[in-house]
């Protein structure tokens, strides 16, 4: 893409290779769950062009990686994607990673399959709706408990479509450690994508630990717990959230955890003012401070939400920031892990 002289110069975002066979991406990548627009899990109302235009900030920023998938809005969110990074070489400039094995096509439920017919029909519609002739990474988004494939034919065919050119790496979402060793033993994981953040804290405890052991990069998802821990939202906030918003379901948005939860912000606030940092930083940061992350996903629909966090990789964490957040997690009680 030849730079415009308009446009402020990218930002020097941190770059870590994705394990150790991936590609070299930046610590922050553009999540694009909210921009797929009203579904059984949607976030509300989007508007399309302000969501393409939050997706080009973010790479004319620096970032070099965005994450889809097929179900974000039954599709609409890999269409807004490939549009946005049309300026963009796909798999050189920008890389993008969706994923597979949520089957949508009832358009009433959403339910797991990983079966390899579904895996290879939903590789070919996310190339069509990207616009692109290979995936650079594929993603299992769950495990598959209503079908009954074995993992092991699951993940054969992934191999099959890195040797077709289909696909470059391979990766799972939401796997835990005895269905990682079995991907593990048929096809090296590049990639393994866990929820991660200051309430959701499980994957440090073992999927983490267990990619740094076998080389395996990790993105991990929801950083800032879905927008709970940017501290936007307090209890007016979360009764105000469209009808149609999946949170007003999450257990985290919900009694008993809000109360703990939103007692952790307030915690954190001092926290980030003495550090001179934001909260959407803070949370952030923590995250890629833990041994083993490779980068965060950060969600936006629109510019200026992107300016948001943009800076998180670059703010480090000390050892007695670590310790003192650990002591307010402890204090108030929240989250899990």
């Amino acid at each position: 893409m030849t730079p415009d002289p308009k446009q402020p110069r990218k930002k020097a975002i941190r770059k870590r290779n994705l394990g150790t066979e991936g590609p070299q991406i930046t610590a922050l990548g553009l999540g694009t769950w909210a921009i797929g627009g009203p579904y059984e899990f949607g976030w509300g109302p989007v508007d399309d062009e302000e969501s393409i235009a939050a997706i080009r900030h973010g790479v004319e920023s620096g970032i070099n990686w965005v994450d889809t998938a097929p179900v974000y809005g039954l599709g609409h969110s890999e269409e807004i994607v490939g549009r946005a990074i049309r300026p963009w070489r796909a798999g050189d400039e920008v890389f993008l990673f969706t994923k597979c094995g949520r089957n949508y096509y009832s358009k009433s439920h959403i339910s797991s399959n990983l079966r390899p017919e579904t895996i290879r029909a939903e590789c070919e519609e996310s190339l069509e709706r990207l616009g692109v002739d290979r995936i650079d990474l594929l993603q299992f988004h769950w495990p598959d408990p209503d079908t009954g494939t074995p993992i092991e034919d699951s993940w054969g065919t992934m191999v099959e479509l890195i040797d077709e050119g289909k696909v470059r790496w391979v990766g799972v979402s939401n796997f835990d450690v005895a269905l990682l060793d079995r991907c593990e033993a048929i096809r090296h994981i590049d990639s393994v994508q866990p929820p991660f953040n200051l309430i959701q804290r499980f994957a440090r405890r073992d999927v983490i630990p267990w990619c740094r052991e076998h080389g395996t990069g990790v993105i991990v998802y929801a950083p800032m717990a879905s927008g709970l821990l940017t501290g936007k939202y307090d209890r007016e906030a979360i009764d105000n959230l469209a009808p149609d918003d999946w949170r007003r379901r999450s257990a985290n948005f919900t009694e008993p955890a809000l109360s703990r939860n939103l007692r952790l912000v307030e915690a954190l606030r001092p926290v980030g003012q003495r550090l001179g940092t934001t909260l959407p930083l803070l949370a952030i940061a923590w995250t890629l401070s833990t041994p083993g992350v490779t980068g965060a996903i950060a969600g936006a629909r629109r510019a200026d939400q992107v300016n948001g966090w943009i800076g998180a990789s670059e703010f480090a964490l000390d050892q007695d920031t670590l310790e003192e957040i650990e002591s307010l997690i402890a204090d108030v009680g929240a989250g899990q892990g």
